[in-house]
């Protein structure tokens, strides 16, 4: 691998003194497409943090373009997994984009042209331009999605990260909205939390598993074994994955026990 964009070297990391991540070595290629799943309460959440800089790993470096991620935030887009913005509020689609534009800590200005020529440029991109003048709290689930992945691109970032963006989502709202991504990927890199495995076969381009530990797949198949690491069971209380998306578009096969 050349150059990796994300770089994690040896990340541990604990709240009140419980590892929740614990020797954490990862590297993402530029132009990479990574889905990082595992199981509730595995790190997945707390490792994007960790990347992002909002959360400072206990012992280990992260890198991001070759520098501490809040040196290149300017380089990152973030969309989180919930939002704080008050759908009652009277604010506009197009004024949820321009936050994108902003840097922290910065007092809202009146948009010059250009960021509102580049809000409206990403809105398009996002397939949500029609919306522009509308109140953000009257648009759908999935558009709203839609307008903070909007937000993140607002700022013209090299690398995207999202938490869980299809949750709360329709069928047919996360089928679009993974399009929408693939196509992103086309110009930056994105690294995506999810709990959606069906998402694995015909998207993303490589996986990183986080159960505190990480184990990493340059390409979107998992095997068994891996996924009885990932998500352990007790026999009679779940059903294991035998295998996920081997070429099958669209599939999870499962292996039920016979009785």
């Amino acid at each position: 691998m050349t150059d990796p964009i994300i770089e994690s070297r040896r990340v541990w990391f604990a709240y009140n003194g419980d590892t929740v991540l614990e020797e954490i070595n990862l590297q993402i290629a530029r132009g990479d497409f990574v889905a990082v799943i595992g199981p509730n309460g595995g790190g997945k959440t707390t490792l994007l943090k960790v990347l992002l800089g909002l959360l400072e790993p206990s012992q280990g470096t992260v890198r991001v373009c070759g520098r501490p991620p809040r040196e290149v935030s300017h380089r990152i887009g973030y969309v989180p997994q919930s939002s704080t913005i008050d759908l009652t509020f009277p604010i506009t689609v197009l004024d949820v984009v321009l936050m994108g534009g902003l840097m922290p800590g910065a007092k809202w200005p009146r948009a010059s042209r250009a960021q509102r020529s580049l809000a409206l440029k990403v809105l398009s991109q996002t397939g949500v331009a029609d919306l522009a003048a509308r109140r953000f709290g009257d648009i759908s689930g999935g558009q709203r999605q839609r307008v903070f992945i909007a937000r993140a691109l607002a700022s013209e970032p090299q690398i995207l990260f999202l938490d869980e963006p299809t949750a709360g989502i329709d069928a047919q709202g996360q089928i679009e909205l993974y399009c929408l991504l693939e196509q992103l990927n086309a110009e930056m890199t994105i690294v995506m939390v999810s709990h959606d495995l069906l998402a694995l076969s015909t998207h993303v381009k490589s996986v990183a598993c986080v159960n505190r530990q990480l184990y990493y797949h340059d390409q979107p198949e998992l095997t068994h074994a891996m996924m009885e690491i990932m998500y352990p069971h007790t026999p009679g209380e779940a059903c294991p994955v035998e295998l996920v998306a081997h070429g099958v578009p669209h599939r999870v096969l499962r292996k039920h026990k016979e009785e």
